[in-house]
């Protein structure tokens, strides 16, 4: 059941692909690949460069904080080869189970290795959450137009209201969040369930909300967020769209969230499936968002070849017998979960 379940996960991106083309046609695809420019993919790859550090600074202050030593450079090479299997292989996550099983493998601790990796991608999930909600609520986007004959002030009026809401419902999360880690730490319970709680909130205490920790975590997401940002609009105006960057930026963030769904074929389907409605709902029209979300995916691609490289030169290190991609039943299952 387990592999059927992991094996069905890429086929809801190639039914999403395969929907995009039955009403769209090849036309957005084709025309979107033939429309990319050296410059917008040495600007992709540049942009990626920075996000990939950030990256891996966050997963280092995060295995650290679990009590797992991970310097710099050897986390950037992981994050690199990470990219490339994420973008080449089914699912978007197998390239991450890697390095955390690399990782752990290295530290002598599977189990930390591979959480480390969990809550890095489980606090940059969290933050472009928190960002792409914020854009939706605060920034005019064209997802939310101001209807005619209605006055402006009324819509920032709503907006701030709903914002209110937001925090209000955010604040209420974490008082409920922080009372669970109190109960569970005074409660005895030695049942598996409690055991994994209180586990689960000792990670969460040491590896994200510490003191020395958080800061640089929400820092590095955050320009991580704003990286992939402007590189969707790079690939918008690659696909020829002219709508202001405050427009796009809610867009971008949008598809960003379906993106880490691992519901992909290589990391297609929800990506263009999100941007072909976010772009028909702004009304930019629905094969200007597939356009989009096809050339972000080619730069991406590119963007990650030095994994490629590194990859090679991993596996020649290594034993072919060590080498965690010869357990494809352990990555397929431990992407699900990361």
């Amino acid at each position: 059941m387990r592999r059927y379940r992991s094996s069905l996960r890429p086929l809801v991106g190639a039914v999403i692909l395969a929907v995009l083309v039955w009403r769209l046609g090849s036309g957005p695809f084709v025309d979107a690949v033939l429309g990319i420019d050296a410059r917008s993919l040495a600007a992709a790859a540049l942009l990626a460069a920075l996000t990939t550090v950030c990256g891996a600074w966050r997963w280092v202050l995060v295995a650290r904080g679990l009590g797992v030593e991970l310097s710099l450079r050897s986390a950037v090479a992981e994050c690199y080869r990470s990219q490339f299997l994420n973008v080449t292989l089914p699912g978007g996550v197998i390239g991450d189970v890697r390095r955390g099983v690399r990782h752990g493998r290295d530290v002598g601790d599977l189990g930390r290795g591979l959480r480390s990796v969990v809550w890095e991608r489980s606090a940059g999930q969290f933050v472009l959450g928190g960002l792409t909600l914020g854009a939706l609520l605060l920034l005019p986007s064209p997802l939310h137009p101001v209807p005619a004959g209605a006055e402006p002030s009324g819509t920032a009026g709503a907006s701030a209201a709903s914002a209110v809401v937001a925090l209000g419902t955010l604040v209420a999360a974490l008082a409920a969040l922080l009372l669970v880690s109190r109960r569970a730490k005074r409660s005895t319970d030695g049942s598996l369930p409690g055991r994994v709680v209180r586990a689960a909130l000792a990670d969460v205490r040491a590896g994200l909300l510490g003191r020395h920790t958080w800061p640089g975590v929400v820092a590095a997401s955050a320009v991580v967020v704003a990286g992939h940002v402007v590189t969707f609009v790079v690939a918008a105006r690659s696909a020829g769209v002219t709508a202001p960057l405050l427009g796009l930026a809610p867009l971008a963030l949008v598809v960003l969230v379906a993106m880490g769904l691992p519901l992909n074929v290589a990391g297609w389907g929800p990506r263009e499936g999100a941007a072909a409605w976010a772009f028909g709902a702004a009304g930019l029209g629905a094969s200007a968002g597939v356009g989009t979300a096809v050339v972000y995916g080619v730069m991406v691609l590119v963007a990650s070849l030095p994994g490629a490289a590194l990859l090679v030169v991993a596996r020649r290190a290594a034993p072919a017998r060590d080498h965690p991609l010869n357990a494809p039943a352990l990555v397929m299952e431990g992407g699900a979960r990361g």
